[in-house]
């Protein structure tokens, strides 16, 4: 079966989507007899208009002796900004010569439903060409795809060795907001360093936990849902990855937001108001979101939002160097701890019985 020269890779599995132009680039070899040269394209905004013109010079142009050319485009989106540009682009699917080959690298955030300019995929599908997703594997798949990758390379990994490295790569963080895109390619490095550390016998859990660093992306949504759910312990775990990673008046900015947005949807379910108006007014476009705020909301009395509210200024006075506030970072990092100990450990009994709503 014949290869098709035209190709779509998108998604958030940067390791992967290249490793398949390597495949279709051999694949192509194969067929041909001859190794393709891989010629890679940027989009500029500034120079579409010659960038594609260029290109089509460089796929159009058939194939007289040797290999023909592999080229690899990304930041497509740039390219195709205006009408006459777009239009440029598919014809560039048909001006394809036979012994070239034309790959858009779309590199999208994780969690993105597709490829776009829609009308340039749908342009490419009907030239025949492969349009394919590479989504970064999570948690127990990326565990899955942990050891396969080893096995390939000839590296014993122990039992739970490769869970253990895709924890501290964040694979079993699930907040949407966590981005995931060199995921797989620090596994492979890490599966590298830990073939060197330990060149016979098995890698295990322990070789891990000494070699490979914590490098997960701890979700500042989830320290959020994590305050509002009062969820005091898995709080104080992000919070300590947090703090090596982000600066201390982001930390402040999101406590801040969270306890208004809880003051304000309490007040509003309190008063009666229906949870879609109230949501609209805030400003909150997702059912999802809505319904998780209101429900953290029902977790806290007013008073508590009041004190916790009182606390995020008190840090964020000493984050902006207010006078007698401590200026150590080991204090701050100890007031953020604090706060947190303070205000998103559930109530007693006795005070959770005199909630208002």
């Amino acid at each position: 079966m014949s290869v098709s020269p035209l190709a779509w890779f998108w998604g958030d599995d940067d390791l992967a989507a290249d490793r398949a132009v390597v495949k279709l680039a051999k694949a192509l070899e194969a067929e041909s007899g001859s190794p393709l040269e891989r010629w890679e394209l940027r989009g500029s905004l500034d120079r579409a208009a010659s960038q594609v013109a260029e290109l089509n010079e460089r796929v159009a142009t058939a194939v007289m002796f040797g290999g023909g050319t592999l080229a690899v485009v990304t930041g497509i989106g740039a390219l195709a900004k205006t009408g006459e540009r777009m239009k440029d682009l598919i014809r560039t699917f048909d001006l394809v010569a036979p012994g070239n080959a034309l790959v858009i690298l779309e590199a999208s955030k994780t969690g993105a439903k597709g490829p776009s300019p829609k009308k340039l995929v749908d342009a490419l599908t009907a030239a025949g060409g492969d349009l394919r997703p590479f989504v970064t594997p999570k948690a127990g798949s990326l565990t899955g795809w942990i050891e396969r990758e080893a096995r390939e390379e000839g590296i014993e990994l122990g039992p739970g060795a490769a869970k253990e490295i895709a924890q501290r790569l964040g694979a079993f963080v699930v907040q949407g907001d966590v981005e995931r895109r060199n995921q797989t390619w620090m596994a492979v490095q890490e599966l590298a360093k830990l073939a060197l550390y330990r060149e016979a016998g098995q890698v295990t859990v322990d070789d891990v936990r000494a070699l490979v660093p914590e490098a997960i992306p701890a979700s500042v949504w989830a320290f959020g849902d994590a305050v509002g759910d009062r969820q005091r312990d898995k709080a104080l775990d992000l919070l300590a990855r947090l703090l090596d990673v982000t600066a201390e008046p982001i930390l402040t900015t999101i406590l801040h937001r969270r306890i208004r947005e809880l003051l304000e949807m309490h007040d509003r379910i309190a008063s009666g108001e229906r949870l879609p108006a109230a949501a609209k007014a805030m400003g909150i476009n997702s059912d999802f979101r809505a319904q998780t705020l209101a429900g953290q909301a029902r977790n806290w009395a007013v008073p508590e939002l009041h004190a916790a509210l009182d606390g995020v200024l008190e840090l964020d006075a000493m984050v902006k160097g207010a006078p007698d506030t401590g200026q150590d970072a080991a204090q701050r990092r100890l007031a953020f701890t604090l706060w947190v100990m303070d205000h998103v450990g559930r109530a007693p009994v006795a005070v959770m019985a005199g909630r208002s709503g």
